[in-house]
């Protein structure tokens, strides 16, 4: 019998009966067409913990779950990690997305920049905001995490490196002299900026440098941005989180 794991943000106590949320309802019951007794998982994004519960008084608009166990859930790398991406088209945005939070991304900034080429009012933003972190919420059910990122709202890259932060800060671009894995960490704190799909331009290279963040490089190839941002994550994760 499959186990799914579905993200609800409510409070969760062995042997309560809890009504499923409506997004949770229409995964559970409508899209894997679960019934009464059928198990499922559930964690609220916050507490360190997962829930087994077991549906009861399905309908054809709601749904119950009674909590019989909580487990503890480890999968939290002790890096934490903020990404600051640089707003790609298309669904590159979304797979940027999806993949850093199974690589255990803790925040992510959707960020303009001067080669984004992304323009949207403040209403579709909003939507697309919303549309991003339910493709989080999704990338935490399938890969077993139960800290839920947040994904920020999207600003200006000028606004986000005045950002008071104690994180080691780093920009990956190909003209950097010095590697990724030969970077000092001071703390367990990473800003990773990454550009959009054409880099970063000069002007925002300095700024970022003025702003503290220090140029690194991966390899003599350039990436694109989806892969510059999972390469980078997969290599902090290697050298100081818990890829081993």
């Amino acid at each position: 019998m499959r186990n799914p794991r579905i993200y609800q943000a409510s409070q969760f106590t062995l042997n309560e009966t809890v009504t499923l949320s409506d997004d949770a309802f229409t995964h559970v019951v409508r899209v894997l067409r679960l019934k009464d007794g059928d198990t499922i998982t559930l964690f609220n994004g916050e507490e360190p913990f997962q829930y087994t519960a077991t549906l009861c008084n399905v309908s054809k608009k709601s749904a119950q779950v009674k909590v019989i166990a909580q487990q503890e859930n480890n999968s939290e790398s002790p890096l934490n990690i903020h990404l600051g991406q640089g707003i790609s088209r298309g669904d590159r945005m979304d797979f940027t997305l999806q993949k850093s939070v199974e690589l255990g991304v803790n925040t992510i900034t959707p960020l303009f920049t001067n080669r984004c080429g992304v323009k949207l009012n403040a209403e579709r933003l909003e939507k697309k905001r919303q549309q991003w972190q339910k493709i989080v919420i999704s990338a935490c059910e399938q890969s077993g995490r139960t800290h839920v990122p947040i994904v920020a709202e999207p600003i200006f890259l000028a606004d986000w490196l005045t950002q008071q932060t104690s994180a080691l800060k780093i920009n990956l671009q190909p003209k950097a002299q010095h590697s990724i894995m030969s970077l000092p960490m001071k703390n367990t704190r990473v800003r990773l900026l990454i550009g959009p799909e054409g880099g970063l331009s000069d002007e925002e290279i300095r700024q970022a440098n003025d702003s503290g963040f220090i140029d690194v490089l991966l390899g003599p190839r350039v990436l694109r941005t989806e892969t510059a941002a999972l390469t980078a994550i997969t290599a902090l994760q290697c050298k100081f989180g818990d890829l081993k």
